[in-house]
């Protein structure tokens, strides 16, 4: 939803004022700034692939998928970097940094899986205001827990003491968390949608909530409610319901590679929700048929912030949080649905590749349609 310009609400037939509806961008996260400036920046990064033209080192891949491969002797090295961003301000509200970790693991590795390669390891980089022996304790514990679930290890990290560039919600314990996680994968098998074809299925995993993404909107609510606050369809307190990990899709995504099945396209329902279905090498468009049911933070969320729908699909999840497709062809959405079941993930055929010149995500449920970066009613 666009930034709104004047200094008055919109107004209502009646002539009552309308209250103003919430956007990431009336949040304060300028996504179209954020694109600007990350054309500037690959523009100058993109001159160091020449370093390594051919062979040992590599680059693979352009930039924008959700993961990049470099060429490390004839075996591919998956790596990705991210953070888990402003869900650290709740966790301080909350006094609670023993989750946090998760998703710090869980950002990462589900983005090496998009390219088709297994995580094996990350390293993490906590920047602290001061040295808090208990914060540390609990965000080690956090990390720890992802890791065993995710199947890697964390072999270092770092730890910065920036009291002048770190600030929070809780004095001396404001802290940034982010990772950078690798994998591997055959170079012959890195899987980035090259192949999508009509028809190909799209199974949607359930997300296990908000996971980390739209936090500065989810926490408009803050405004009015306080982190203690219980609201009855969420069976929690509003700060632990936004504080569920991110849910880990590592082994159960390995296990269905591993399989054999056709899987042509890996995708982390991210920040632009559904819209990331577009971010692989495909000029196919996509028809969602089916969603389950979004979990009740979203309906929390949308209530009490005053979100459009079209925002709540362009900044969520919705409860989907990892996407295959997955060849149409034989029995290969069965092996993988079969795969996916064993491992109490619960999985939907949610749509399909179509041929669409417009590259265009159509929700027929919410009746949204997707495209540059936006979703539109239609």
């Amino acid at each position: 939803m666009p930034t709104r310009r004047g200094t008055t609400s919109p107004r209502s037939p009646s002539g009552e004022s309308r209250p103003r509806r919430a956007s990431y961008a009336t949040s304060g996260v300028n996504t179209d700034k954020e694109e600007s400036g990350l054309k500037s920046l690959v523009h100058h990064l993109r001159e160091t692939l020449a370093t390594r033209p051919a062979g040992l080192g590599h680059v693979e891949l352009d930039f924008g998928y959700f993961a990049n491969v470099i060429d490390v002797g004839g075996i591919g090295l998956a790596i990705s970097t991210d953070g888990v961003g402003s869900k650290l301000l709740i966790a301080q509200l909350m006094d609670r940094y023993d989750t946090v970790g998760i998703d710090c693991i869980a950002m990462n590795v589900n983005d090496v899986l998009c390219v088709g390669a297994e995580p094996l390891s990350m390293v993490d980089y906590i920047a602290v205001q001061q040295p808090n022996p208990r914060l540390l304790t609990e965000l080690a514990q956090g990390l720890a827990k992802g890791a065993i679930t995710a199947g890697i290890t964390i072999p270092g990290g770092e730890i910065a003491q920036v009291r002048d560039i770190i600030k929070g919600e809780r004095a001396g314990y404001g802290f940034d968390l982010a990772g950078t996680a690798v994998g591997t994968v055959p170079l012959d098998q890195i899987r980035i949608g090259r192949d999508i074809e009509p028809d190909d299925v799209v199974l949607g995993l359930r997300s296990s909530g908000i996971h980390s993404n739209g936090m500065t909107l989810a926490r408009r609510l803050l405004k009015k409610h306080a982190v203690t606050t219980r609201f009855d369809e969420l069976g929690q307190t509003l700060g632990d319901e936004l504080l569920v990990p991110t849910r880990i899709y590592v082994k159960e995504v390995v296990e269905v590679l591993n399989a054999g099945v056709d899987v042509k396209a890996l995708i982390h329902v991210t920040s632009d929700g559904l819209l990331n279905l577009l971010r692989v090498a495909s000029d196919a468009g996509y028809l969602i048929h089916f969603l389950p049911e979004p979990q009740p933070i979203f309906g929390v969320i949308q209530r009490e912030a005053s979100v459009s729908t079209e925002e709540m699909y362009r900044v969520y999840n919705m409860g989907v949080g990892f996407c295959l497709v997955v060849s149409h062809r034989g029995d290969h959405v069965a092996h993988a649905t079969e795969i996916l079941k064993r491992h109490n993930v619960e999985c939907y055929e949610i749509g399909r590749a179509v041929a669409d010149p417009a590259q265009a995500v159509v929700i027929e449920p919410v009746h949204l349609l997707g495209k540059d970066g936006r979703f539109r009613a239609i």
